[in-house]
């Protein structure tokens, strides 16, 4: 089938949406990619919702949303909307709806748009196994279609928006006893109610497709678009988010790495970075995330194709002399055939050099070449502890695997497991030795010479992928690809890159080496989040190495201290695609009205105590709105039920139901201890230069 959700592979084309009006400012269409937030006072709290929503406008939102859990909190939002009027702040309302079809009927008649979860609008989501025939399937619908009517009818008369909201983790039995817990099941949850919408003439919709699990966010969301194009459905505008990505820098990696691949993809219309912090402090994260793509156009050089014969299909299809592009244009032809499943994860699949590629999980490798010279301590920053009184090293969970010293290889013997990558020419002059293994320019590497027998890598780009190197990588069974750009659409011209090694048949491990000179360490955070991120959703990459501005001025701590966060953020951004586990994952709600508990102080809590733990992936939900359904990916979970009440899963499994708040941690770590999954935590050594 032809791939239609994105505009276009080779130059940024946001997709068209449909207008959606929300009281003085339209979404979709033509109109600027919006921000949102969600606030977190409690909705009866008048006073206290209209300066948390005053400081959230003050930040950049352009869109607040406050829950209405019932009918009392529906029509509060009116004596919130009076006074935040009163104050001259038009910013439009959203209610956001859970269970209560009631709440919503009334929040409709005073905001500007209402969000409801079909998987829960009028579900009782009790995690039974139903095996439904065609015939009670089409009844179950029919009664949900009922039930939803009223409020589609009242939306179109008050001139109210409406978000159809799927969520991943709570999807209705009826949906995961036919469709399993998938992308396909989320986006036929959402149509089930858009295709009544469209029978009433209601079109004022957004869509989304959220998830804490970043593949399957994406993957949804490109279906919905696939989806509506092959129904004939309106192109309906798309509000972008992870679920639960938590807080600090892996809430906003795991954000960046989600919602940065659907921008880059030109999807999206409005984005919510949901964070365990104040709401405040996710506009300026969503904002980043969207200004890139402001100037993108302008600013990206064209991605131009290799040749007549460029073929974009793995399938069968090759494009006739006709057909072919212009070999000045910028841009593929639009309906294309991919050598990916956009809709399903699939790794590359790569021949094994080392421990790249193959079976292995994507390796990080760092650049200490800016260092004049490497210390024992130094290596530190890439999680390699040395300890002068013991004389030995220790490696953290975000060890990395490479370092690359350029012309400078490190005086030292490194500690087992990390390897050294020097230049091609410094490689040559320390005799080409074994523990070395060189890096050579693309034409180092296209002139005979010297090679290491196990494991040479090699920098190319899109432009250096000629019919001649190709053939020469694919034949070399010891080479391993970097692959680098420095075009401002940079994630699109490797993924451009990576599909010609896949249609010539390369099967070369590649490393995606990206670059951020001039940017802010919270800049670069984003920025590589999306760009690698992006493409190891894809099932591209078997290692990343990213960089930044080569001043070789800064003091040295500087420079470690840069160091440092590369090396962390490498390891994060492996995490928050789910291509390498090597540190705990925490799934926490971003907080609102309904939260029974202290979120930010209960996952600091959680996280000091259990951080140790690679691979744990943690749920800690405020209430059982986002309890076992939002947390499906969790291995355990730590559930507000009450106040000063908590509820311990074994994933989706209640096992103990409430547990006194001030006992709850140490029981979700007995908890684990039962299973076998605690792990006593180590004190490492610390360092001392030697």
């Amino acid at each position: 089938m032809n791939k239609t959700y994105c505009p276009s592979l080779t130059e940024y084309k946001r997709r068209l949406s449909r207008e959606v009006k929300i009281g003085d400012l339209p979404m979709g269409g033509l109109n600027p990619i919006r921000v949102q937030s969600m606030t977190t006072v409690d909705t009866m709290d008048t006073l206290g919702s209209v300066e948390q929503t005053l400081r959230m406008v003050e930040a950049g939102c352009e869109y607040v949303r406050i829950t209405a859990p019932s009918v009392k909190e529906a029509q509060n939002l009116l004596e919130i909307k009076k006074e935040l009027r009163k104050r001259g702040c038009n910013v439009p309302l959203i209610a956001d709806i859970h269970f209560t079809p009631n709440a919503a009927e009334l929040a409709a008649r005073i905001v500007e748009k209402v969000r409801v979860n079909p998987g829960n609008y009028a579900d009782k989501k009790k995690f039974d196994v139903i095996d439904y025939t065609d015939a009670s399937y089409a009844a179950e619908v029919e009664r949900i279609r009922e039930r939803f009517r009223p409020l589609v009818q009242i939306c179109k008369q008050y001139g109210t928006a409406m978000r159809i909201g799927t969520n991943h983790g709570s999807l209705s039995d009826r949906i995961l006893s036919r469709y399993g817990d998938t992308p396909l099941g989320m986006v036929e949850s959402a149509l089930e109610f858009l295709r009544l919408c469209e029978e009433e003439n209601y079109y004022d919709v957004v869509l989304s497709m959220k998830a804490s699990n970043t593949q399957v966010m994406v993957q949804a969301y490109r279906l919905l678009v696939q989806k509506l194009d092959e129904e004939g459905l309106q192109p309906y505008p798309l509000h972008l988010g992870v679920t639960e990505a938590g807080e600090a820098e892996d809430g906003r990696i795991k954000s960046a790495v989600g919602i940065g691949t659907l921008l880059e993809d030109g999807l999206g219309d409005t984005v919510r970075v949901s964070l365990t912090e104040a709401p405040e402090a996710e506009a300026p994260v969503a904002r980043a995330l969207i200004d890139r793509y402001t100037n993108r156009a302008a600013e990206a050089k064209p991605i131009r194709p290799l040749g007549e014969e460029l073929v974009i299909s793995n399938e069968e299809l090759i494009m006739s002399n006709d057909a072919s592009p212009d070999r000045n244009s910028s841009s593929l032809i639009t309906n294309y055939s991919l050598p990916i499943d956009p809709f399903q994860y699939h790794r590359r699949p790569t021949r094994e050099v080392l421990n790249l590629g193959g079976q292995n999980v994507p390796r990080v490798m760092v650049d200490l070449s800016a260092l004049d010279a490497v210390e024992y301590a130094d290596l530190r920053a890439v999680g390699h502890l040395y300890s002068a009184f013991l004389d030995k090293f220790q490696m953290n969970d975000l060890g990395a695997d490479y370092v690359y010293s350029g012309q400078r290889p490190v005086p030292f013997m490194l500690p087992n497991g990390l390897k050294e990558v020097v230049d091609y020419s410094a490689w040559l002059d320390a005799g080409q030795r074994p523990d070395h293994y060189p890096v050579l320019t693309h034409t180092e590497y296209a002139a005979p010479g010297a090679r290491h027998p196990e494991l040479n890598f090699v920098f190319q780009h899109l432009d250096s992928l000629t019919p001649t190197s190709l053939t020469q990588l694919r034949d070399d069974a010891t080479a391993v690809i970097i692959l680098y750009t420095d075009n401002a659409h940079a994630m699109p011209e490797i993924r451009r890159a990576f599909f010609e090694l896949m249609n010539h048949g390369v099967t070369n491990p590649v490393i995606i080496n990206r670059q951020y000179p001039e940017l802010t360490p919270e800049q670069t955070q984003l920025y590589a989040a999306t760009d690698v991120g992006g493409l190891l959703l894809d099932g591209l990459g078997d290692g990343v190495v990213l960089s930044t501005e080569l001043l070789p001025a800064r003091p040295k701590q500087e420079w470690l201290q840069t160091l440092d966060q590369l090396n962390q953020l490498s390891f994060g951004i492996l995490q928050a695609a789910r291509t390498r586990m090597s540190k705990t994952e925490y799934i926490s709600c971003p907080s609102c009205g309904r939260t029974l508990f202290d979120l930010q102080e209960t996952t600091a809590m959680i996280r000091k105590r259990t951080d140790h733990l690679k691979g744990v992936k943690i749920g800690i939900m405020g209430c059982i709105v986002n309890g076992p359904g939002e947390m499906a990916d969790a291995d355990y979970g730590y559930v507000g039920v009450g106040k000063g009440k908590i509820a311990l899963y074994r994933g989706q499994e209640v096992i103990k139901k409430a547990v006194p708040e001030e006992r709850a941690v140490d029981e979700l770590i007995e908890l684990m201890r039962e299973d076998g999954r605690w792990i006593e935590p180590v004190l490492l050594e610390e360092p001392v230069a030697g």
